[in-house]
Parts: C-alpha cells; sequence; structure tokens
C-alpha cells in the first residue's frame, strides 16, 4: 500500500488555498497553517460591524480568460458563475472617449472596439491594430529589456491610446506604472485574453464580497476532505525544519514573499535573498458613499477615469450594480505610494468633479502597500522549490503571470503537481 504524503501548507491566500484543494484531491494529507484568524490573504471580505457595509480588503475583478481561477471555482461552488457579473471590456471615461469592447469575440471585438473608440483619430487607430497585428504574428512576444512603454514606443502609439488603453490595462494587469513595467509579461497577459476564446476579455466583476465568492466554500470544501485548518498559528523556522526531519512531509510556503524570504534563510540563504530583493507596489481602495438624492448609479459597474497625481484613482466600481449596495462606490490607485488620509481626499474630489456628484462621505480607506511585486523587465523570480522537500508558491514565483488571483492560483496548482511528479517518479 503507497505511503500517505504529508502536506504542510503555511498561508491561507488564495495561492494556499489552491495548493490545499489541488494537494487534496490528489489523496494529500493536508494541514493549512494561517497567522490570522481568517483566510483570504489580500482578496478577503473584511469582517467588520453586522451595520456596516460589505467590503473587500481590496477591490478585484477578474476577466474571462482566468481559466484556473474559474475552474478552481466551479469546483467547490457549481453556480459560481452566477456570482460574478459578466460584461465586456469597458474603458470608456465619464464623458463617453476611450475603448470599449463590442463583442465577446476577442479578435472581433478588438476590431469593431477600436474603429468606434471616441475620441481617438485615425491615426491612432491604425496604428494601434497594425501593432496588435504585430503582436500576433510575433506570439504576442517581444525583447525581455523592454518595458510596456518601449513596446509602445517601437509602435508609435499615441499619448491617447497610451492614456485611454494601454496604461488602464497595464496598471490593472501589473500594478506597475508602464516605464517599468516588463512588455513581455504585458503581452502574456494580452494573449491570454485575446486569444482564449469567447469571452476571453470579459470582466468578471464579484455580486458578493471576495470571501463569500470562494473563500468560505473553499475552507468548507477542505474540511469535507478532512485537511487540517491551523488558524492563528504563526509557522516559525523550527517548525519547518521539524516537518522537514519527518518522512513523507513537504512544507509549501504560500505566504508573501517577506514572509518566505524570513522562513528560509536557515534552508537556502540564496533563495531568501533573491525573494527579499523583490520590489513591490502598493494598491489602494477608496470606499466613498454617495448621498445625492438624484444619484441613482453610474452608466457601467465599472468606469475608467482620467488620472493624474492629484486625481490618483484610475478606476471606480458602482457596487449598487453588483452587491446591490446603493451608492457605495469603490475607488482603485494601482501602484499607489500615498498615505491615507491624502488619498481620500483626493479621490473624493476627483469622483466630485469627473462623475458630477456632490455629497460624498469616506467609508473606508485601505491601503496595501506591498500588494504585489513590481513586475520590470528580466526580474529574476524565485523558482518554486527551495530545498529538499520545501518549496514556495505564490504570483511573485517564477512564472509567465503577474502578481494577479489567476497567478496565485495557477502556482498553487503547480506546486502541488510537481511534488506529486517527484513522488511518482520516486
Amino acid at each position: 500500500m503507497p505511503v500517505t504524503q504529508h502536506v504542510h501548507i503555511v498561508g491561507a491566500g488564495w495561492s494556499g488555498l489552491s495548493a490545499a484543494l489541488y494537494a487534496s484531491q490528489a489523496g494529500f494529507q493536508v494541514t493549512l497553517h494561517e497567522a490570522s484568524a481568517q483566510a483570504g490573504g489580500r482578496a478577503r471580505g473584511l469582517n467588520l460591524a453586522p451595520s456596516s457595509p460589505s467590503l473587500d480588503n481590496g477591490q478585484h475583478i477578474l476577466i474571462g480568460a482566468y481559466t484556473a481561477t474559474l475552474a478552481l471555482m466551479r469546483l467547490v461552488i457549481p453556480d459560481a458563475d452566477a456570482l460574478l457579473l459578466r460584461t465586456p471590456l469597458d474603458l470608456r471615461l465619464p464623458n463617453g472617449q476611450g475603448f470599449q469592447m463590442r463583442t465577446a469575440s476577442p479578435s472581433v471585438g478588438l476590431l469593431l472596439g477600436v474603429f468606434q473608440a471616441q475620441g481617438w483619430r485615425w491615426r491612432d487607430k491604425l496604428a494601434l491594430l497594425t501593432a496588435a497585428l504585430r503582436w500576433q504574428i510575433q506570439g504576442f512576444t517581444c525583447a525581455d529589456h523592454w518595458s510596456v512603454q518601449d513596446l509602445c514606443d517601437h509602435h508609435a502609439l499615441s499619448h491617447t491610446v497610451m492614456a485611454q488603453l494601454i496604461e488602464p490595462l497595464c496598471l490593472s494587469a501589473l500594478n506597475t506604472p508602464v516605464d517599468s513595467a516588463s512588455a513581455a509579461v504585458f503581452l502574456r497577459v494580452l494573449k491570454d485574453a485575446f486569444t482564449s476564446g469567447h469571452g476571453g476579455c470579459d470582466l468578471l466583476i464579484p455580486r458578493v464580497n471576495l470571501s463569500e465568492l470562494w473563500v468560505n466554500a473553499c475552507l468548507e470544501h477542505l474540511q469535507i476532505k478532512q485537511c487540517q485548518l491551523a488558524f492563528k498559528h504563526r509557522v516559525n523556522n523550527q517548525d519547518i525544519a521539524q516537518w522537514l526531519h519527518t518522512p513523507n512531509t513537504h512544507v509549501v510556503l504560500a505566504c508573501p514573499a517577506w514572509q518566505a524570504a524570513a522562513l528560509t534563510q536557515d534552508f537556502n540563504p540564496a533563495w531568501a535573498q533573491q525573494t527579499q530583493q523583490l520590489q513591490h507596489q502598493g494598491i489602494a481602495t477608496v470606499y466613498l458613499q454617495c448621498h445625492d438624492a438624484h444619484f441613482k448609479g453610474l452608466d457601467r459597474p465599472m468606469m475608467a477615469l482620467a488620472y493624474s497625481a492629484q486625481q490618483p484613482a484610475q478606476f471606480v466600481f458602482d457596487h449598487g450594480q453588483t452587491t446591490n449596495q446603493a451608492g457605495l462606490l469603490a475607488a482603485v490607485v494601482s501602484a499607489c505610494q500615498r498615505d491615507t488620509e491624502q488619498l481620500t481626499h483626493l479621490v473624493m474630489a476627483q469622483l466630485q468633479q469627473q462623475l458630477g456628484l456632490q455629497n460624498l462621505s469616506g467609508v473606508k480607506t485601505l491601503v496595501e502597500k506591498r500588494a504585489t511585486f513590481s513586475c520590470t523587465p528580466q526580474l529574476a523570480r524565485p523558482p518554486m522549490q527551495i530545498a529538499a522537500k520545501l518549496w514556495a508558491c505564490g504570483d511573485y514565483v517564477q512564472g509567465p503571470y503577474p502578481a494577479t488571483l489567476e497567478g496565485a492560483v495557477r502556482s498553487g496548482h503547480e506546486v502541488i503537481q510537481t511534488i506529486l511528479s517527484d513522488h511518482l517518479i520516486k
């Protein structure tokens, strides 16, 4: 009879939960450790007072090309798709200018969206379509050392196209400014979105908070599979050393990069140093309540905003259309470097000016200063294997994706597949 393998997973964010689910499916004994009292990591609902609005610790969206994330959601929630508002990609500003997909077919939608984009000159449209054709011919690849800005300069894309399409896409996908974001990774995201078939570019906006969307159902599924859940348990180096000396036991670090670096100094100092050197970008979500008597909601569930240093939000979400919380708005500031009080004031003024709103009040402003790694050209991301029987998973580990939910979920799946393959070979 084969010996049961035991996997200790440290961290119950989306990568750790993904790893736990796939490990339990593979027949492993699983223990999931989480230092806090709540699972979900950077993508979870907040435990607020019963009378408070239902908020997340950051506004997240998915796209139709997130096949691994959607498959994992459907694994534990049969009607998972009903919890997501699916809408074609729409990056139009409040004045109607900008890009909008006109159909769920990526190639046709791109063509029609570019031709019908308001406020773009014909030469802007032609340059973008020519660039898109070249990207497709070249397999969505480019020079490794190029930034997204270099890529767009190479194709002579206009300031308007950059401001109303490329920059919002880059910030939402890579959370890194265009002048320092990896063009190779950016093109990989575009490839999956525009070549994954019908609906690959669709926006999928949660109708419930992120814990209700997947995290809670995932935990219930793990309990059914008799996985051990150890919350409020901060793992240390001694714990890891003890587990590694136990036969038929693996350890997967699914915690943030800086925590993984601290935990691995004794096991692989080079890996720890490489991980510690990763630079990070912040993301802020500013929740505001609109009290204007005439306000019946935004024109669409998510709206792009014109942004600058003094108007920092790139997107605003209308929770009245998604989570049925009338008047609740969530403004997102990617690559954020501001403090909470100043940010709230600036975003409130921005929405008042661009959306014509008057009576706004602050609900909560959340600033995650190390939300994602800086996805720069030729970035050397740490490998999945740290040492014998010691592994890492997370959106920062080597892989084709930037710091997204899809990258986290794929990493969790990949690490269990690798452990399983290694075990079967032995």
